[in-house]
């Protein structure tokens, strides 16, 4: 079987390199690379060059117009019929491929997404913020982890399409935030199928300040809003649950001020999420950025998620997007 894998990328040449690095490693050969530069001011030609004779690889550049419509001009020049796509700070183990023939030979769905985890090599605040983006204790255990064929909803940092599919339902919309979810979204009410191959993983970089990571999840929160908008029914109670854990500990955070013993509910919380790092991670260093991570996600996510559907639902505004001039980082 043979893939088009379609990577976009933005100033980002040191993680394209060992991107490639590991795609020359995939034991599963048959392949080709499609490398979209967004408009990049300090761009990975040079790179690229490197990997020239030991992988098949189309270079093309264009001006910045985000992921989305970057992996449509990916997809319009790939020559091959399922298409996978990666984010440029991802890192592909060597039987990647492999186990997605394998999966695809038996159970031959339109579209697929793998989970993300963490490299040994990540830096204690890359694991911390994986953490928080895999765990059940944050609800960032529902991405990426869900095994119904029928409705789940893979994302771009790790996906597969078939061409025909894709093209089909039209590609990315040009969205900055929510995009691989829309094209989730699409797909399964255009009638394919779509599943989880749990052993597909990635290795994910995430962001790597605490800055840079909540500026993304609050967009998450903002695109959740304008996702239940394009897609009526498409948000469940557990999208609602960090903008409640916002609601939630402020009101205790105030009442603690006459009841000091509410403050043992924060408390106990952040004791479980470093219990429970520490039992996954086996460090006590990432145990303890774990719990800021996680309070990160819920709060960016639940804010965000507040302040569009303020926005958007009751005062009726149009689609809006935060801290949209680096939507890559």
């Amino acid at each position: 079987m043979f893939f088009s894998i379609v990577i976009p990328v933005y100033n980002r040449p040191d993680e394209v390199d060992e991107l490639l690095s590991s795609l020359c490693d995939q034991r599963h050969k048959q392949f080709e690379v499609v490398i979209v530069e967004d408009g990049s001011t300090h761009d990975c030609c040079s790179i690229v060059e490197k990997y020239c004779d030991r992988l098949a690889i189309h270079y093309i550049e264009k001006p910045n117009s985000g992921p989305g419509l970057s992996r449509n001009v990916g997809a319009s020049e790939a020559r091959y019929d399922y298409l996978i796509f990666f984010d440029s700070d991802c890192i592909i183990p060597p039987g990647y491929l492999e186990e997605v023939t394998r999966f695809l030979a038996v159970t031959p769905v339109d579209a697929y997404g793998g989970p993300d985890a963490a490299m040994p090599a990540f830096t204690t605040v890359q694991k911390a913020i994986n953490y928080a983006m895999t765990s059940f204790l944050t609800t960032g255990g529902i991405r990426g982890r869900r095994k119904s064929l029928d409705r789940f909803l893979p994302r771009g940092f790790n996906m597969g399409v078939t061409k025909a599919a894709y093209s089909a339902v039209g590609g990315y919309r040009a969205m900055r935030f929510g995009e691989d979810i829309d094209l989730s979204l699409r797909l399964l009410s255009a009638g394919y199928v779509t599943a989880l191959i749990p052993d597909a993983h990635v290795y994910h970089k995430r962001r790597t300040t605490y800055k840079q990571f909540f500026k993304q999840v609050y967009n998450f929160g903002i695109a959740r809003i304008n996702l239940h908008l394009l897609h009526p029914g498409s948000m469940k109670a557990v999208h609602t649950l960090p903008a409640l854990f916002v609601i939630g500990m402020a009101l205790l955070l105030i009442l603690s001020i006459f009841y000091p013993v509410l403050l043992w509910v924060p408390i106990g919380y952040s004791l479980l999420l470093f219990l429970d790092s520490l039992f996954r991670n086996r460090s006590v260093k990432v145990a303890l950025h774990s719990i800021i991570a996680s309070w990160i996600q819920l709060i960016g996510y639940g804010s965000g998620f507040l302040v569009a559907a303020w926005k958007r639902l009751v005062r009726r505004k149009g689609e809006f997007s935060a801290f949209v001039k680096r939507f890559y980082e």
